[in-house]
């Protein structure tokens, strides 16, 4: 019995040769690939490129005339079926057989059907550069930071939720048949996010004829725009308001926002902070204080619904204020204070005094280990009539906060709201979920003799 782990493989056979390529065919082979077409007994390709192999065995048979070479039997690899039954029948004989697909057959290539029926050591693969890796190429734009999403025979739910992340570059394999650039850019402007992203069409990527073009948001889709494309949505930040008071009161679209580029989409959604911003009963005149305030979206949202409110918005990471800071200035906002630092130095500083006034509403946004320590900070400092509202994520945080909210006397309501956002759906609109909430509201009681403010 041999000890050579490789014997048993050497004794089945020959493997099959699976070569991507790109639109050139073997033209672009490399030699070494060249010389495994040239060895081979049976060549399998699309029906595409028969033509171009035909011609390129024929000057092959040329040079290399019979018996020093025979040239391989041509097989159409476009129907499975067939397909199978010849491989199976070469590998049966012993025959040397190459398969040529497009780009990487193991991503959303042959690879996978050919797994499915062929054991993994009768197959050998020799990917191609793949569609992303040429568009990020003609592009001239890294891609190592890049997600992608197919679309192919899928409704489009995984591309809201992507959009959901705000993706810093984002591939999308569309499919013809479900309306292909045109469903991504209805959802695009679905999710509020058109003018957050430039986007570019991909076609025919590796033929002579390969085109690559930005389409403006509101450009019409090429009339002889190939069947087969793909699409590269790039973030950019947002253009600013041309007129800040042109812009809704509230209820802002998620993509005017400015945003951390390390954690794009990392903010609260509009369907959420609108929600948010009526729990919290804003008042005419008082102190807002925005704990954990991430893009500063809400409680900027709030000083365009009171203009007199004093807003104070903390945050730890590092370039929030100026962030926080430049959103204000494109609402046309000007918030009492920006801090950067960890929301509960803010509220108890130790031995220096507190740089923020005792506040009438609070918001603890963001989530963590220390938002009961932070709660227990912020509740002492609470004015009578004061509301506290908390976003949260998990049924664990809400077990958590509630009975810090109870021992502090406040009067407690619970809520959970969930939204869904249209989506293209063929000819139609289907509705994808956003992420549910549930939103803690703690209100302390007017002192006596004195009303809310």
């Amino acid at each position: 019995m041999s000890s050579d782990p490789q014997a048993g493989r050497r004794q089945q056979g020959p493997p099959v040769q699976v070569i991507g390529t790109d639109a050139g065919g073997l033209a672009s082979l490399s030699p070494a690939a060249l010389e495994l077409v040239r060895g081979a007994s049976l060549l399998a390709a699309p029906s595409r490129l028969q033509p171009g192999l035909e011609a390129q065995l024929a000057a092959w048979a040329t040079t290399f005339p019979a018996p020093a070479w025979n040239p391989p039997r041509l097989l159409a690899s476009d129907k499975p079926e067939p397909l199978l039954a010849a491989l199976q029948q070469a590998l049966a004989a012993g025959e040397p057989v190459v398969l040529l697909a497009s780009g990487d057959p193991l991503w959303f290539g042959i690879g996978r059907l050919l797994l499915q029926h062929i054991p993994p050591e009768r197959l050998r693969f020799h990917p191609a550069p793949t569609s992303l890796q040429l568009a990020f190429a003609r592009l001239g734009r890294p891609w190592q930071d890049a997600g992608w999403v197919s679309l192919h025979g899928r409704e489009p739910e995984p591309l809201a939720q992507r959009l959901q992340q705000r993706p810093v570059a984002l591939a999308v394999l569309t499919d013809p048949s479900r309306g292909g650039a045109d469903e991504v850019r209805r959802l695009l402007r679905a999710s509020g996010l058109e003018a957050v992203y430039s986007l570019w069409l991909a076609e025919r990527l590796g033929h002579p004829q390969e085109r690559l073009m930005r389409l403006a948001p509101t450009a019409p889709l090429p009339s002889d725009l190939d069947p087969l494309h793909l699409v590269l949505l790039i973030a950019e930040p947002p253009p600013p308001p041309v007129d800040p008071a042109a812009l809704p009161l509230f209820g802002l679209d998620d993509g005017l926002w400015l945003q951390h580029p390390d954690r794009p989409g990392l903010m609260t959604k509009r369907e959420v902070r609108i929600q948010l911003l009526a729990d919290l009963e804003l008042p005419a005149e008082g102190v807002l204080w925005d704990l954990g305030a991430g893009v500063g979206s809400i409680g900027l949202e709030a000083l365009r619904l009171r203009p007199q409110l004093q807003l104070w918005a903390v945050e730890r990471r590092g370039g929030s204020a100026a962030l926080i800071q430049a959103n204000a200035e494109r609402l046309g906002v000007r918030p009492a204070g920006v801090l950067e630092l960890e929301a509960l130095a803010a509220c108890a500083p130790g031995d220096r005094p507190s740089p923020l006034p005792d506040p009438d509403r609070v918001l603890i946004g963001g989530g963590g280990r220390g938002r009961a320590a932070l709660l227990a900070t912020v509740l002492p400092r609470l004015r009578p009539g004061g509301v506290v509202v908390i976003p949260l994520a998990t049924v664990e945080a809400l077990a958590e906060l509630r009975p810090v909210l109870e021992r502090g006397q406040l009067e407690v309501s619970v809520s959970q709201h969930q939204a869904w956002r249209g989506a293209p759906l063929a000819d139609g609109t289907r509705l994808a979920p956003l992420n549910p909430v549930l939103v803690l509201k703690g209100r302390r009681s007017a002192a006596p003799g004195e009303g809310g403010r």
